[in-house]
């Protein structure tokens, strides 16, 4: 918000349209770190355009003149980043390659009722998932399903939309509450309930990610993120970790949650990491085939998880070569309003063949109004 004032004179975006958010402007959010391919790598479209392009600057207030002629460095801030330029390829090198902003746009909020949203969340459930796993599996989680979500919409989502938020990441926390809810279903007294409601929270979430402009890829990236480390972080289910009958105990502890389970065997002080340092042997005593099969579950999600990311970054930085035509319908719906079509929005395009009439008309006909409704 201050940027904003600095920049436009004004601390939300009122001009050339109103953010919703109550918030900064897309241009002033790209600049100070969102996610935005063009500063990250090189572009089909973008690096071969025919012309030179003029970008909007994080000052813009309008769609028109001198708001619409900087230079793609100008518009990333930071230390800058190399210009396209006429007749130039996707190859071309030194390419733009401002990585943090797979991490910076965890920080970064479009308004006021995002930041609010999410902090509500946050308060919320991240509060009681940080009271069952500790402050430090909990950022693990956090930093690594918000990271996972951007990439992944990097990698998928159109490539003129900026990209800003925490979602990622809370729903990487709302993946360990389902699973710690399975794990713990019998124990629960309305476990039905508490189920209702976190896919009415998930369903909502996946649904407004089909509206044009939002990155529907980093609530699923952060899902999955959270669910790949939620079977590596959270203990076994009682039901798996259960020792055979030669191991004298009286209570045993599910998942996460704190919750005894008198039908079990062990006790919860012979389970996770500070049990395997204080007896390492003594840890895989007597332990049934159905926990050897369930830790060779977890090491497989871990290593899928890492083989994952590390494909995904690949992809990401190789594009156009390795695409997906198919996986832009996971964050839009195939609806045409006038002459656009939802699923169209944001996708860069300077190439003299797109049908439009210049390069300024087209960043304002995609960028700037893809955008301007990001939000």
């Amino acid at each position: 918000l201050v940027k904003n004032g600095v920049l436009t004179k004004s601390p939300i975006e009122i001009h050339p349209s109103f953010n919703p958010m109550i918030g900064p402007s897309p241009y002033v959010l790209i600049n100070m770190g969102a996610r935005y391919q063009p500063c990250m790598h090189n572009m089909p479209n973008v690096q071969n355009a025919t012309g030179k392009i003029s970008w909007p600057c994080p000052d813009a207030t309008s769609t028109s003149g001198e708001s619409v002629s900087c230079t793609l460095s100008e518009l990333c801030g930071f230390s800058g980043v190399p210009d396209p330029h006429p007749g130039g390829t996707v190859h071309d090198q030194p390419a733009p390659n401002q990585w943090w902003r797979f991490i910076v746009p965890i920080f970064l909020h479009a308004g006021i009722i995002h930041i609010a949203f999410n902090l509500l969340l946050q308060l919320t459930l991240g509060r009681d998932i940080e009271l069952l796993i500790g402050s430090v599996r909990f950022a693990i989680v956090y930093f690594a399903a918000g990271i996972f979500g951007f990439v992944l919409g990097g990698n998928f989502a159109a490539n003129g939309i900026a990209s800003c938020g925490c979602s990622g990441s809370l729903f990487g926390i709302l993946a360990i509450n389902l699973l710690d809810l399975l794990y713990t279903w019998k124990q629960r007294q309305g476990p039905i309930k508490d189920l209702m409601f976190i896919l009415v929270d998930v369903i909502i979430a996946f649904v407004l990610g089909l509206i044009p402009g939002l990155d529907n890829f980093s609530h699923i990236g952060g899902f999955l993120m959270g669910l790949v480390l939620g079977l590596c972080i959270l203990h076994s289910p009682s039901a798996f970790s259960a020792r055979r009958p030669s191991v004298q105990n009286t209570v045993r502890y599910s998942g996460l949650s704190g919750i005894p389970n008198n039908n079990s065997t062990s006790p919860r002080s012979d389970e996770g990491l500070p049990a395997f340092l204080k007896h390492p042997l003594a840890f895989f005593q007597d332990r049934r085939g159905v926990w050897w099969a369930w830790w060779l579950v977890r090491a497989a999600a871990l290593v899928g998880c890492l083989i994952g990311f590390i494909l995904l970054l690949d992809n990401f930085y190789k594009q156009p070569m390795h695409g997906c035509r198919w996986c832009k319908y996971l964050s839009c719906l195939p609806v045409k309003v006038g002459n656009t079509n939802w699923c169209d929005v944001g996708n860069l395009d300077f190439t003299p063949n797109n049908g439009t009439s210049g390069k300024r008309e087209l960043f304002e006909a995609v960028a700037g109004q893809a955008m301007d409704r990001l939000w």
